[in-house]
């Protein structure tokens, strides 16, 4: 693994093509989280879940930072994860667990729907992106495509209750990680930035886990447990490998649009996995859907002229070579 490089940012740019295919990749990994949530909070305990997972991928992740000998982040980079550790590591799991126990999977993606929106908000409040009007038309139209979608997948969106405040407060948090995720995964790398957030709230989600361990005893079937694997494997650690890279080339605020896909896949899933099924009306709000993403994912961000932000070392030659919004690599930054 190599750990990091620089690339000088210009101050207006479209989708950056690699930004979106890595986005597109990390999408794919986490439309299995909730329908795998879904199945294994009937036999685990959803706070166990929650952070559980986080146990896990915090070892895999100390392995990679060991083996790919990434550098340790300087005290002001640790404060700049901390936001990364509550959203993504800590808030966003913990949250949809509990919710999804008292609420179906197509109630949450419902809201869950609502990610990429927020995900721009966070990104253009916190990183200084500046959407065009076209960008967003196309968000707030997907937005109302997706809840379409799921409504017309399971047929109503119900009463709001505490699943839902919990589901909102994860949309939330996972905005904030994403997109400080996104800032931090430029100057760290992007498995550098989720492998050192997952170490840093490692203590406490460990201490949780043996809490819940000794309260709720897991007992499960072997198809649970697979659920609880690749939550721990994948969402929690692999799948951010692609998406804070593809953020951090940017920009995150239309990167981010591609996750409106999401809950297409999640169907999907549903469907292969759980034996939903597949009608005419989720094909044609799968379809609106992705368009309403191709439309979003071509408007035109101007970023912030910051100078100088690092990316990974293959993100920003890839991108120096194809892409106008990233410039020349820095060699004082080897």
């Amino acid at each position: 693994m190599k750990e990091h490089s620089s690339a000088i940012v210009s101050s207006a740019s479209p989708l950056s093509t690699s930004g979106a295919a890595w986005g597109l990749i990390g999408v794919a990994a986490f439309s299995f989280t909730i329908p795998f949530t879904r199945i294994a909070v009937g036999g685990l305990d959803p706070l166990f879940i929650g952070c559980g997972r986080a146990v896990i991928a915090a070892l895999l992740a100390a392995g990679a930072l060991l083996i790919g000998g990434a550098r340790i982040p300087t005290p002001r980079e640790w404060l700049g994860l901390i936001p990364v550790a509550l959203g993504v590591v800590a808030g966003f799991p913990i949250l949809t667990s509990l919710a999804l126990q008292t609420t179906d999977a197509g109630h949450a993606a419902v809201v869950v729907g609502l990610l990429p929106a927020a995900t721009a908000v966070a990104a253009v409040t916190m990183a200084g992106e500046r959407p065009t009007r076209r960008f967003w038309v196309g968000a707030s139209c997907g937005v109302a495509a997706t809840i379409g979608f799921t409504v017309a997948a399971h047929g109503s969106i119900g009463g709001a209750g505490v699943a839902d405040l919990l589901l909102f407060g994860a949309v939330g948090l996972g905005a904030i990680g994403y997109a400080q995720g996104g800032l931090m995964s430029r100057r760290l790398g992007s498995w550098q930035t989720i492998s050192w957030a997952l170490v840093l709230a490692s203590p406490v989600m460990t201490a949780m886990t043996v809490w819940r361990v000794d309260v709720a005893p897991p007992h499960a079937t072997i198809g649970q447990w697979s659920a609880f694997a690749y939550l721990s494997a994948i969402s929690m650690f692999l799948g951010f490998f692609a998406w804070y890279r593809g953020l951090a080339i940017g920009p995150m605020a239309t990167v981010s649009q591609v996750q409106l896909v999401q809950p297409i896949l999640s169907v999907l899933w549903s469907v292969l996995l759980l034996g939903e099924q597949l009608t005419a009306a989720l094909v044609v709000g799968g379809l609106a859907v992705i368009a309403c993403a191709a439309f979003t994912v071509r408007s035109r961000v101007t970023a912030p002229a910051t100078g100088m932000v690092s990316t990974d070392v293959d993100s920003a030659s890839a991108s120096s070579t194809a892409q106008p919004s990233i410039g020349k690599r820095h060699p004082a930054a080897r």
